[in-house]
Order: C-alpha cells, then sequence, then structure tokens
C-alpha cells in the first residue's frame, strides 16, 4: 500500500445471521450439525440442512465495499440510515471482523463512534479520561502532560470530577473529543458525535481539526449534517443498501445524495402542456423573463461537465459576465456579476426552481439563493423540450479571494408553490425535487478595488452584510458643585 494511504477498503462485505424466532437460533445450528451426519440416512440429513437454512436468512450490511483515504485528507460518508455507514467504521476501527474483504490500516486509529462509548457512567470525568486515553495507548506520564489541555478543551469546570453519569450528552461529546483528539493519532474517525455540541464548541472543533489536519491526521466523518459534508471533506462516498453508490468529490456527493434521498417520488404535472416547448431563439415566459441572453462566444461549454440528474433535465448553456454582458471571471468588490445558466426539460415538470451556490476556497457556503426565495415569476407548468433559461444577478460584497459555484434546476407542484408562504422551510423543502445539478461548475476571482471611497476595503470577514452604522455625541452636564466645609468650625 502506497505511503501515501492510510486506510485502504478492498471489497469488504460484512453479512450479519438473522433467525426466524428465539427458538430458531438454538435448533437451526443444531439441525445443521445434524445435516452433517454421515450415519443418517440421505433423506434425514437433507430435511435437517433445509430446516436449517429456513431458520435463518443473512443480511449484509455492507456489500463488496472499496474506497480508500489519503493522508491528510478529511473523506466524508453519507447515506441513509442503515446503509452501512457506520458498520464501515467499526470495521476500520478494528471493532468488527468483515466477512469478506480486507481492511488495510497505515497508522494509528482513535474513534468517536458513540456518544460517551467507552465511559464508565459510575467514573468520574477524570478517571473516564485515564481509562479512555490508556486504552488509546498512552502511558500515565503522557496522560498527566496533556490533562490540564484535554480539561481546557472540553471546558466543563468542576464536573470533571463528577460521575459521568451526570453529564448532560453536550458535557459527554466535550470530554470524548477532547480525549479522542489528544492521542496524536494517525486518523480520527467520527460518526455524527460533533452534532450535539453547541455552537461554540463545534467552531472550536473544526478549528482544532483544520490544525490537525494540517499537520498530516486524516479524518473519516459520517454525518447526516451535508453542509458539514460539504464544507470540511474533500472527498465523500454515497452508500445506498451497504454499497458504494458514489465516490468522489464531496460538493458532487452530497447532491448525489440528495437525488437518492428523494428517491423515485413522482414528479406531478398539473397541467403538462400548458407552456408550449420554445425554440432557442425565444425568449422564455413570465413576467421577470426579459433580459438579454449572452452572445454564443460567451457561453462556456457544458458538454464536459459533470451534471447530477435524474433524467429528467439537462444544462445546455452557463456564462458568467459583468454589468455590461461582456464574459468576466474577475471582479472587484462590490461588482455585480450576471450567471447566465439553461436547462433543457426532457420531461413535463410543474413549476421550476433556478438556483446558485457560491462557495469559498475552504468550501464554505457563502451565498445559495433560488427562484423560490427571489419570489420570481415562473410559469405554473413547463412541457418537454422547453429550455428554460435564468439569469442571476448578485452583488459580490465578498472578501478578496477565489469562489467556485455551481447550478441547479428543481421543481415542485403547482399546489405546494401556491402554498409555499403557510409552509415553514422544513415543511416545503421535502416539496422541492431536484432534477439537475453541477457541482463546481465555474469559478470567478474577487479582487480589492481601485476607487478608494470611502476607503479601499469596504468590509472585512468573508461577506459584506447590509446596514448602516450612525455615531451620536453626548455632552455629559456639568457636575454638582461639591459643598464646601468649614473645617475651621469642626475644629
Amino acid at each position: 500500500m502506497s505511503s501515501d494511504i492510510v486506510v485502504k477498503v478492498e471489497n469488504v462485505s460484512k453479512a450479519y445471521t438473522i433467525w426466524s424466532s428465539p427458538s430458531a437460533r438454538l435448533h437451526g445450528p443444531i439441525l445443521g450439525q445434524i445435516g452433517q451426519f454421515p450415519l443418517l440416512p440421505a433423506s434425514t440429513r437433507k430435511l435437517c440442512r433445509r430446516l436449517s437454512h429456513e431458520s435463518f436468512k443473512s443480511f449484509f450490511a455492507l456489500k463488496d465495499v472499496s474506497l480508500d483515504v489519503r493522508r491528510g485528507e478529511s473523506f466524508g460518508i453519507v447515506g441513509k440510515n442503515g446503509s452501512g455507514k457506520s458498520t464501515l467504521l467499526q470495521i476500520i476501527a478494528g471493532i468488527l471482523m468483515p466477512t469478506s474483504g480486507s481492511a488495510t490500516i497505515n497508522g494509528k486509529v482513535a474513534a468517536l463512534l458513540e456518544l460517551g462509548s467507552g465511559f464508565n457512567p459510575d467514573f468520574t470525568g477524570r478517571e473516564n479520561v485515564y481509562m479512555n486515553a490508556t486504552v488509546l495507548g498512552l502511558s500515565k506520564a503522557r496522560i498527566d502532560a496533556k490533562f490540564d489541555e484535554i480539561a481546557a478543551f472540553a471546558d466543563i469546570g468542576d464536573f470533571i470530577d463528577q460521575p459521568t453519569k451526570t453529564y448532560s450528552s453536550g458535557m459527554l461529546v466535550r470530554l470524548a473529543f477532547a480525549v479522542t483528539t489528544s492521542v496524536d493519532a494517525d486518523i480520527l474517525l467520527i460518526d455524527e458525535a460533533l452534532a450535539v455540541g453547541d455552537i461554540f464548541f463545534r467552531q472550536k472543533c473544526y478549528q482544532h481539526l483544520e490544525n490537525l489536519r494540517r499537520k498530516g491526521v486524516s479524518f473519516i466523518l459520517v454525518s447526516h449534517a451535508m453542509g458539514d459534508v460539504e464544507q470540511f471533506c474533500q472527498r465523500a462516498a454515497v452508500f445506498d443498501h451497504g454499497r458504494v453508490h458514489f465516490l468522489g468529490s464531496a460538493s458532487e456527493a452530497v447532491k448525489r445524495y440528495y437525488l437518492l434521498e428523494q428517491g423515485e417520488r413522482v414528479i406531478a404535472t398539473s397541467a403538462p402542456h400548458a407552456v408550449e416547448p420554445t425554440s432557442a431563439a425565444t425568449p422564455a415566459t413570465g413576467a421577470d423573463a426579459e433580459f438579454s441572453w449572452p452572445a454564443p462566444e460567451a457561453l462556456q461549454d457544458v458538454s464536459s461537465c459533470t451534471q447530477v440528474s435524474n433524467g429528467v433535465a439537462r444544462c445546455t448553456a452557463l456564462a458568467v459576465c459583468d454589468a455590461q454582458g461582456h464574459p468576466c471571471h474577475v471582479f472587484e468588490q462590490g461588482q455585480r456579476a450576471s450567471f447566465f445558466y439553461e436547462f433543457e426539460l426532457l420531461q413535463d415538470i410543474d413549476v421550476p426552481i433556478g438556483g446558485l451556490t457560491i462557495h469559498s476556497d475552504k468550501g464554505v457556503i457563502v451565498h445559495g439563493k433560488s427562484t423560490l426565495e427571489y419570489g420570481t415569476d415562473v410559469p405554473a407548468a413547463v412541457a418537454a423540450g422547453t429550455r428554460l433559461r435564468f439569469c442571476q444577478s448578485v452583488a459580490l460584497e465578498l472578501g478578496a479571494g477565489e469562489y467556485t459555484f455551481l447550478v441547479g434546476l428543481a421543481t415542485i407542484s403547482r399546489a405546494d408553490f401556491e402554498q409555499r408562504a403557510l409552509h415553514t422551510h422544513a415543511e416545503l423543502s421535502p416539496a422541492v425535487i431536484r432534477l439537475c445539478h453541477l457541482p463546481n461548475v465555474g469559478q470567478f476571482a474577487v479582487i480589492h478595488r481601485h476607487e478608494r471611497v470611502p476607503v479601499q476595503l469596504l468590509h472585512h470577514g468573508l461577506v459584506n452584510l447590509p446596514g448602516d452604522c450612525r455615531v451620536a455625541t453626548v455632552t455629559p452636564a456639568s457636575p454638582p458643585a461639591m459643598p464646601v466645609t468649614n473645617q475651621l468650625a469642626r475644629v
């Protein structure tokens, strides 16, 4: 195995035996043994073997899984519940043995697989630190040297000397994370553990993980928080029924997970031919649809771009232009960029939703908005063969740096669209069906302004938030006069 690869999983499968009843767990193996007894009649042996086989079935939590993780890489694993994510982590950690295949580890592994796992609830936090760190391979002298650092990171105060059964879930994960990341491991496995802490702790955790990654530590993160996977991980695998459904960039993996999660939901159309197909030269319908489309030479070739699609639509054109409509990929802070994108419908749909997401060079989502959030006037239905054109204009109030973007098309039923203001985001989001996304389809850069009024740099940080700042001066009133005391009279 290459020294650059710290985890190599090759054709791993993991099967479990599921017995048909509690009694079958007892008589099934016995019947199987009887079926092998050579002195019995062949018909009897055959019957015993058949009854033994009927008493159980095999369930494969993992099926022929292969992947690798490189040194210093953050690797994500996503998938629906029961898809085999946690099983794979337990095999990599050495807790489970695969039924077939192999998992080769090149380095020391530390795992944070379950909230409070490995903690004795009757032990104090201090005692659990020593016990866990010893299990992870630290000597007592090393634990003594690191204890204050561990306690400071966990930041649970005097509870460090209280039994962990009195801890809240947040306190447990604080202490577990502090211990696990203190063992100087080469590979760190994290299974949903960071979802419990408060925002300040999560910020501290991710900063700590980033520092460890710079030192060459590799991470495997299992999470249902797609934002965490997309922003923190470089690559990711999508699991489905124990198999690797996709393996590639984290951004694309998240989009493919969303398509997988929405399943085969029917794309209902209230009026499939309410909008007739239009030619490429005909503007789209709708009150907000009047805009100038870029010249052909300004359009980006999307034929080789990755398109995550369920087969209902495909992207046919894309361009990034400045305020004058010229192709542009370098903007000054505050300048407006226009993102043009076009999708061809391969099936009838109801209300279309077009949107754009911008990522920083660190993978942070700095902006994401669609026609649904803008309140754009859109068609009530679109027929197959139609080309939908979008023009999304964004004022790049961003910090200087490089950015990538993705565009996508989704749909929502007319009934849900008409009732959108009555639904919460959690209620409306599942009604949106993703059709086609182009992850990391383009890039642009933001530079400092040439103009220096009021100053060249208009804001600090990643984004400029709308607002204002006012100043007032207050002149304090004259202090009251101090009473004059006749000191001689007192004497």
